[in-house]
């Protein structure tokens, strides 16, 4: 049947590499790469067609455990696709399906499919427009699925999703990442995450970016960080904690926590007294690491006082997304293009695409393989 359809050069392409490579008796396991976004080989997109094709090759292929086709074509048809290869194909591990025009009946079909799937560890449904609806049968699916560790539902119109979210991370025992940005949340919505991580003692990354989150949310994060032991990574970028906020946080940190290597505050309306708060934690604070600053409101006193902890190699360069420079004597801070998720949305076309300094988030807390 594959025989009488036209099948995808893109994908016959890939197909024929992955061929080559199994020739060679591989002990790891290969993830294709079929992102429709790929500027270095022509590209044509791959369809809910050509997945129907692909998956039925890859179920009875046992060395392909990653599977990487974010910006496609697939729709709510290659969701049922993917969910035929779920059932079918007991080696997937990894799975990116990030921006594919995926709605929310296609979120659900793949919700419900991963009830019984025991070996998918990386789901990635960044950009699919499953809004509420498919958020909820994901929230439903968490707490019932033992082996997926990382989730992005990252920018899938969900709107104040964090009850079911919340509920979920209750019952959940294997959820170690899980991305939120993008869904309108408020400080009310990060009172009920907060409330569950109290009884969660596995998720070590928290993607929260881009809310709606103020000063008055960082009382229940910080609150929770004093008992918390797992979360090692926190998201916070483009929100708006401020001066207030800020100083929440340091207070924990110095006097209470002694688990979190990461924290990116990116673009919060933090003004000088909030930042040299921060500095200041990680002198007595020696497991936070990394610090992400740039897009907030740089007086003298926070220059200086980044500078530093640069210069005294508390704060390592590849670490924190500014560097120091003196004009007239005065310290300046420049941005460097470090970052918990620099690479989010998109990869380099030349240059290391994966490495460390960019996308520290992920290297902090491996799970899977790279996006």
């Amino acid at each position: 049947m594959e025989k009488s359809q036209k099948i995808n050069p893109f994908l016959l392409h890939i197909l024929h590499e992955v061929d080559e490579e199994s020739k060679k008796g591989l002990e790891k396991g290969i993830t294709l790469n079929l992102s429709g976004n790929n500027r270095l080989i022509p590209v044509e997109r791959v369809t809910s067609e050509d997945f129907w094709i692909l998956s039925r090759i890859l179920k009875k292929n046992p060395y392909v455990n990653g599977l990487d086709v974010r910006y496609n074509l697939l729709k709510d048809v290659g969701a049922y696709y993917v969910v035929k290869l779920l059932q079918k194909q007991h080696n997937l591990i990894y799975l990116n399906l990030m921006f594919n025009d995926i709605g929310p009946e296609g979120g659900e079909l793949i919700a419900k499919a991963l009830h019984k799937n025991t070996t998918l560890k990386y789901l990635r449904m960044t950009g699919n427009k499953i809004e509420n609806k498919g958020g909820m049968f994901f929230a439903a699916m968490l707490q019932i699925n033992s082996s997926l560790e990382t989730l992005d539902l990252g920018d899938c119109d969900l709107e104040e999703s964090t009850v079911h979210i919340g509920h979920m991370l209750k019952e959940n025992h294997c959820l170690v990442e899980l991305h939120m940005c993008k869904h309108n949340m408020k400080n009310c919505g990060l009172k009920q995450l907060c409330d569950a991580l109290y009884l969660n003692s596995n998720l070590r990354y928290l993607d929260v970016s881009c809310n709606r989150i103020t000063r008055d949310g960082m009382v229940f994060l910080a609150d929770v960080l004093r008992s918390n032991t797992t979360l090692e990574v926190i998201d916070l970028s483009f929100n708006r904690i401020e001066n207030a906020g800020a100083s929440y946080l340091s207070e924990t940190l110095s006097s209470h926590n002694r688990s979190l290597k990461a924290l990116s505050v990116v673009s919060n309306n933090i003004e000088g007294e909030g930042l040299v708060a921060l500095s200041q934690s990680m002198k007595t604070n020696i497991t936070l690491s990394h610090i992400y600053i740039w897009g907030n409101k740089f007086d003298e006193a926070t220059c200086v006082a980044y500078s530093d902890l640069i210069d005294t190699g508390r704060l390592k360069p590849d670490s924190t997304d500014v560097e120091p420079f003196v004009v007239d004597g005065h310290v300046y801070l420049a941005e460097v293009s470090n970052g918990l998720k620099k690479h989010y949305y998109w990869t380099p076309t030349y240059g290391e695409a994966y490495n460390h300094s960019s996308n520290a988030g992920f290297a902090l807390v491996p799970v899977g393989q790279h996006l």
